[in-house]
């Protein structure tokens, strides 16, 4: 959800669920290297993901929550950030918005908000429309998923100059995005051991991610004290494979909320922590 190339720098707040993954692992990570293979160990970058589920029979979709995060940067504050399903019946959507605070937005301004839809028959993702502020660059960008062609479209304008930038990416069927990534995640079955691949994007050219439950642990955050799963997420393909992981303490329950995300940079560590959440009118 925050990230930064380096402290030169560029800060998108939005995950790009970012899944906080794609948009933090592309933008500079210093890549850990490579546990050396054995002459019959099969490249993982070869694997085909798993295709995308489909929620279970009876899941219940956490619509109308809004989870509100800070995020710490070196035990400073960096900035808030806040994601929020809604349902209406026909395609789901999730709203992630970011807004950098302290010393951070002194250092470079950030205010993006990020809006993806999906089927909540299937979890493909259908659209992705981004309006982002970062330092001097601000932009709009939406993408639309033609699953018939089995391509996105990406449509992307500088507002500041003016610049047109339109793009085609191959996908190969149904596949997640960086903020729905995260709700994804917490419909598949987890418990330690569990593993699964799975593909994704933020737009761009899609990129494989690997999940594994690595343990169950109580974590504190400001909105309370959790029993948790700890789930690390990373990418086995393309440019951004071996360049780092996300992990993510979902809650040992049915509500599978992402109580706390951290990532490891180059430059430090970012941390996103649950302040509370909040819940529509309706009680939702």
């Amino acid at each position: 959800m925050l990230c930064a190339s380096n402290l030169g720098m560029r800060w998108p707040l939005v995950p790009g669920l970012c899944l906080v993954f794609v948009v933090c692992v592309s933008l500079g990570q210093t890549p850990s290297p490579p546990a050396p293979k054995s002459s019959t160990e099969v490249s993982v970058s070869s694997a085909p993901p798993a295709p995308i589920l489909a929620p279970p029979p009876g899941y219940k979709f956490p619509s109308g929550q809004t989870y509100v995060y800070a995020v710490e940067w070196h035990l400073f504050k960096a900035g808030t950030a806040t994601v929020r399903m809604d349902g209406d019946g026909g395609a789901h959507r999730v709203i992630a918005t970011a807004e950098s605070a302290g010393v951070v937005n002194t250092l470079y301004r950030v205010h993006d908000r990020f809006e993806a839809s999906f089927d909540p028959r299937t979890f493909c993702s259908l659209t992705i429309s981004k309006h982002s502020e970062e330092g001097p660059h601000t932009r709009e960008t939406s993408v639309t998923f033609d699953y018939a062609q089995k391509k996105t479209l990406l449509n992307e304008k500088n507002l500041k100059t003016g610049e047109l930038k339109h793009e085609q990416n191959d996908i190969p069927g149904c596949l997640t995005d960086v903020i729905t990534g995260f709700y994804y995640l917490a419909s598949l079955p987890l418990q330690p051991g569990f593993q699964t691949r799975f593909p994704i994007t933020g737009g761009g050219k899609t990129t494989v991610a690997e999940a594994r439950v690595e343990a169950r642990e109580q974590v504190k955050v400001p909105a309370g004290t959790f029993q948790t799963l700890r789930v690390r997420v990373e990418a086995i393909s393309g440019a951004l494979q071996s360049k780092g992981s996300v992990v993510v303490w979902y809650t040992d329950d049915a509500n599978r909320i992402p109580v706390q995300m951290r990532s490891k940079l180059g430059w430090g560590t970012l941390l996103f922590r649950l302040q509370k959440i909040v819940h529509d009118q309706a009680g939702n």
